[in-house]
């Protein structure tokens, strides 16, 4: 597990289920645009947190790539869902801008609603096709730009899924580190 420590806000990335992340405030949702169970992270936390998420989600829909909404965590061990609907690479352009988005709209909805910590899946990586290395990059940086401004934000996890993108994304934080402890 790799982790930094800047401006009292830690950030980690390690291998693990985003629907088992018991403590963590808020889990996100990499979204489809009509806020409903799915494949890869959306159906797991939507089996996990049970019919009533749906429930809550269908006035919220439907949402632009970019976009975040947040709601109660139903049976998930956690107090609140964060939905994030990621570009469909090649599709969705500006694709960075967008993915940038999701990040940075989902940490400002943690902020207004005094979430400590958060837990990120790496969003638009699966069935989108964004790139994990690529995606990391975007992720990762945007979470760094905003870190300065959290007050609430505490902790960010990145959940990842295999062993392979948690070792790109444990190197590219390697890499930001550096970057931020030379300037």
């Amino acid at each position: 597990m790799e982790k930094l420590r800047l401006h009292g806000v830690t950030i980690e990335c390690t291998r693990g289920d985003i629907a088992n992340q018991p403590d963590m405030d808020a889990v996100v949702n990499a979204a489809n645009a009509e806020l409903r169970i799915g494949g890869g992270v959306a159906g797991a936390i939507h089996r996990a947190a049970g019919p009533g998420l749906e429930e809550e989600c269908r006035p919220l829909a439907p949402i632009r790539p970019g976009q975040a909404v947040i709601t109660g965590a139903h049976g998930l061990p956690n107090r609140y869902v964060v939905h994030s609907l990621g570009p469909v690479f090649g599709r969705d352009e500006p694709a960075d801008g967008l993915l940038a988005a999701c990040y940075r709209n989902a940490l400002h909805l943690a902020e207004q609603s005094g979430i400590a910590s958060i837990a990120f899946p790496a969003i638009s990586t699966g069935a989108f096709g964004y790139p994990m290395e690529p995606a990391t990059r975007v992720a990762l940086k945007t979470v760094l730009d905003e870190v300065p401004r959290l007050s609430s934000v505490k902790h960010i996890r990145f959940v990842l899924f295999s062993a392979a993108d948690e070792r790109i994304h444990a190197e590219v934080l390697a890499e930001c580190s550096d970057r931020v402890f030379k300037a």
